[in-house]
């Protein structure tokens, strides 16, 4: 009799404690599940860009849109329609007077905007910088490619397919600081790392095929022997892609462009560009309204106050050839 009663009573400690640790998991389960971060779709979160309506930035808009499922907040995509620096200022005056929860900015200047930037952060409304930067603004950080690496990543891969050796050309956007930086990493790695190659000429193409393709072809007009182009973005490289192809150059002259728009992986696969440079634009999107909703929670402070975010990520970039391409017509 004692040992049966032995026997239930360590049951019954057996019962308890099994009822109690139940109890403390569910418990903290639900604390978690209070404690997660959660916004409302009240919090509005807005993206600015110049020509808006360009292929280049559904990528970025894709992570952010991603970023706010996540967060249960809402977003908004807004800017110029145009490559104007006066309308995209006007669209970012437009939304600070809406008082939104944080926004996410691209600009074709790096220091134009700074005013306008610099009265959205003293509004309260917290701004970060993704794909091109304002570095001398007040945004809390950058999120995007570190572009002289970028252009340096683009000349170690134009040496390779010229065996190390002649002329190359840049198709560039010159005032904008993204560009500035691609350009000064590819002609500084061919200068020092490559003696028997030469960047022969720089042309600025201003983001436009058109206007790519016209100077392209003043290139090859102007140098016969040269060997290979480097068009630091996409419209450039489709410009320069349809300039070779009027020539018919096509495959005697290597070209390396920047993204992958539908038009660059389409001349990649005809053996028209030889490699383009793939952004972490997704990544760019994503990790913006990231930053912005801890900044408008200030779940990132330091003891004094001040931001724990790092001011910069670098969100990479991935060579593709005729041998990868095809991994990138799905990425939308």
């Amino acid at each position: 009799m004692k040992k049966l009663l032995f026997i239930y009573i360590i049951l019954i400690g057996l019962f308890v404690v099994y009822v109690y640790h139940y109890q403390t998991n569910e418990t903290a389960s639900n604390d978690w599940e209070d404690h997660e971060l959660q916004g409302s779709v009240e919090e509005t979160y807005v993206m600015i860009t110049f020509q808006t309506g360009i292929d280049y930035w559904k990528r970025a808009l894709k992570g952010f849109e991603d970023a706010a499922e996540v967060l249960n907040v809402s977003v908004e995509y807004r800017g110029a329609t145009q490559y104007d620096i006066n309308e995209e200022i006007m669209a970012l005056e437009q939304v600070i007077a809406r008082n939104p929860a944080g926004i996410a900015i691209s600009t074709m200047d790096p220091e134009a905007m700074n005013p306008t930037i610099n009265k959205a952060v003293e509004a309260g409304i917290p701004v970060v910088m993704f794909d091109a930067n304002a570095p001398d603004s007040k945004a809390y950080a950058f999120i995007g490619t570190d572009n002289f690496e970028a252009g340096a990543t683009a000349a170690h891969k134009m040496a390779e397919l010229l065996d190390e050796k002649g002329e190359v050309g840049i198709i560039t956007h010159p005032y904008q600081l993204n560009h500035q930086e691609r350009t000064d990493g590819f002609h500084a790695t061919i200068e020092k790392k490559y003696p028997e190659m030469t960047v022969v000429e720089i042309k600025d193409g201003r983001g436009d095929q058109l206007i790519s393709k016209e100077v392209s072809e003043e290139l090859l007009s102007e140098y016969p022997n040269l060997k290979g182009i480097f068009a630091s973005e996409a419209n450039g490289g489709v410009g320069v892609g349809k300039a070779v192809i009027d020539q018919n150059k096509a495959g005697q002259l290597h070209i390396i462009s920047f993204d992958t728009d539908k038009g660059t992986l389409d001349l990649i696969k005809e053996g028209v560009i030889s490699a383009t440079m793939a952004q972490g634009t997704r990544e760019m999107g994503y990790w913006s309204l990231q930053f912005l909703f801890h900044l408008q929670h200030n779940v990132v402070s330091d003891v004094n106050g001040e931001t724990t975010l790092p001011p910069y990520v670098d969100t990479g970039i991935k060579i593709v050839t005729e041998e990868n391409v095809d991994d990138y017509y799905a990425i939308e």
